[in-house]
């Protein structure tokens, strides 16, 4: 039999916490789907509560408050079958769950059956696992639900379509970016359509939450593995696609189970064995004869520099936006850093939001001011200076008696940033403007950053983005996203980087060449190697020993370090967490 499914994806942007704002999106959305004659539509994980709402869900007020919401959004799906992701609760337990609404009223739930408890999740702290998969008979149609998780281990969607004969599996989720992840995602979920011989389709939510970032790119597979649909990332997204669904083939299809299926996973699950299916009868009249096929609607891969330009784009822009921002101010140094900080501040925000601030001192050379300027001018933002001289020379004479004996070092040069800090956070106390720091990964992995100075700030638009990709991003933007124009100056790009503390200072006083020095980052944060495994594929033993200390030295400092997007596969803050007093010497 062929069976026309209208689905619709929502792929939205909702606020943790922001009851009563995500609900009201989700009926505006349930609205558009009704007028555009869908009949299934999938709302994102945890829609109604925003991912993730960590300790929130221990309230016993917000879980109330959510089921309310539900409700509410139920209420609002006459016509509709949707799939919603909210917090439920039996007892003293709260699962992880899917709400089945069918017009007008809740039918059923599912709840989350493998939590995550690894690098940013610990949904084991918060949840309680559910134990049965569940198929929705829609007439001759077999669906199969599941959640995040569900689809990255083996058990879950091998039991619906394996033992439940689902034609057609869904997974609602609120899945981080990485720019190392899509790529990953995609080729998952097209083992799992072909090696389960099903149609599937996937939700993610896209938007900003504190340092994690989620990056939409929805999906919907045919039974061979190709994609039918892939949502843009980064982008609110309302999808529409017509599905033909030969129920009659789907089901004469043997069930292969998936390569790696049997081995032991991060969920802990062995076989499909161990799962019950459940089955839930929806009686909705379908159509029984399609009326259309969608063509496939591919949104394009995005080149690595574009899509980091986007992600730190959104991110900026909605932890500003959320947090309820209007404006952001910057130091401007004339160097790369803060450079591309307003350049992205300036995309996520709008020029007119974007002020910076120049604090040259007695070290400082021309041409940083000059190209701090030139940068404001290009991007149309605000831009002040306030000379650190007076205040440097007055703390130097304050300090003076007590320093008497001992020779000016990094006291003297860590007090320039610190008033630097201080007369941003002035300007943020008087005018409410968010301070973004500027620092780099690189920079904060081995702590070349002065704890109270220019890590002063709200938000580290860059603290996940290691200087190599900083440079990539700086000429990038000029080479392809301002081509017409460049906005960074050449000069800032070429001219070696410097903190400009002392005569003639720069970074690779202190530090091995960033080529390097990112190199052994990645391979001790990112990949946990041992200084033996780095030196063994090649790397310096002495430069290796060298940073990985530096980076162990840095935890305390990193700690209070203003929050930043997560970019990479392991950042610091949710993702890597180390203890700081640690006497460990690899």
């Amino acid at each position: 039999m062929i069976q026309l499914l209208r689905l619709a994806l929502a792929q939205i942007n909702v606020t943790v916490g922001d009851i009563p704002g995500n609900a009201a999106r989700l009926i505006h959305y349930l609205e558009r789907a009704r007028a555009e004659k869908a009949n299934l539509v999938l709302m994102p994980e945890l829609a109604i509560t925003g991912y993730p709402p960590e300790d929130l869900v221990l309230r016993q007020d917000f879980v109330d408050a959510n089921l309310r919401a539900l409700e509410k959004v139920a209420q609002a799906t006459h016509g509709l079958i949707a799939i919603i992701g909210f917090v439920e609760r039996e007892g003293a337990d709260i699962f992880n769950a899917a709400a089945v609404c069918v017009d007008g009223r809740l039918l059923t739930t599912y709840r989350k059956i493998c939590l995550p408890n690894y690098s940013v999740f610990d949904e084991k702290r918060y949840f309680r696992a559910g134990g049965q998969p569940l198929i929705l008979k829609l007439g001759e149609l077999r669906l199969g639900l599941s959640i995040c998780e569900d689809i990255w281990v083996d058990g879950v969607v091998e039991s619906e379509a394996q033992k439940g004969a689902a034609d057609f599996i869904v997974n609602i989720s609120a899945s981080p970016y990485d720019w190392q992840k899509g790529d990953e995602r995609e080729l998952l979920l097209t083992s799992r359509a072909r090696n389960n011989r099903v149609y599937l389709a996937y939700v993610n939510t896209v938007g900003g939450q504190d340092e994690l970032l989620f990056d939409g790119r929805s999906f919907i597979f045919d039974p061979h593995g190709q994609p039918l649909l892939r949502g843009e990332k980064f982008q609110e997204q309302f999808l529409l696609h017509d599905l033909e669904i030969d129920t009659s083939l789907t089901k004469a299809a043997a069930r292969s189970p998936r390569e790696a299926g049997g081995a032991m996973n991060k969920a802990g699950l062995t076989t499909t064995e161990s799962l019950t299916l459940r089955e839930v009868s929806i009686e909705m009249k379908m159509p029984a004869v399609p009326t259309r096929s969608t063509a496939p609607n591919l949104a394009p891969h995005l080149a690595d520099e574009e899509e980091v330009f986007r992600a730190l784009t959104v991110g900026t822009r909605d932890y500003v936006r959320k947090n309820g921002f209007k404006k952001v101010v910057i130091g401007l140094s004339g160097g790369i850093d803060s450079a591309l900080t307003a350049v992205i501040a300036a995309e996520a925000l709008g020029n007119e939001n974007v002020v910076g601030v120049l604090m040259p001192s007695r070290f400082n050379i021309s041409a940083s001011t000059e190209d701090a300027l030139a940068l404001a001018q290009n991007l149309g933002i605000r831009a002040f200076t306030i000379p650190i001289n007076e205040p440097m020379t007055s703390m130097e004479n304050s300090l003076a008696p007590t320093f008497s004996g001992r020779e000016p070092d990094i006291t003297e040069e860590n007090l320039q940033a610190r008033i630097r800090g201080m007369i941003l956070m002035a300007l943020s106390n008087k005018f409410g403007w968010l301070v973004l720091t500027t620092s780099n990964k690189s920079e904060s992995a081995v702590g070349y950053a002065t704890l109270y100075g220019d890590m002063a700030g709200g938000f580290g638009v860059l603290k996940d983005v290691p200087k190599t990709f900083v440079y990539r991003l700086a000429n990038w933007i000029n080479r392809v996203r301002f081509k017409d124009n460049p906005v960074i100056p050449q000069r800032t790009i070429d001219r070696p980087p410097s903190a400009e503390l002392r005569p003639n200072q720069t970074d690779q006083d202190s530090l091995p060449p960033y080529e390097l020095l990112d190199r052994i980052i990645e391979a001790y944060v990112e990949e946990d190697r041992s200084v033996t495994e780095m030196v063994e594929a090649g790397l310096p033993r002495e430069i290796v020993r060298q940073v990985v200390n530096m980076i162990d030295r840095a935890e305390y400092k990193r700690r209070q370090a203003a929050p930043g997007i997560k970019i990479t596969t392991r950042n610091f803050g949710k993702d890597r967490r180390m203890p700081i007093t640690n006497r460990f010497q690899p």
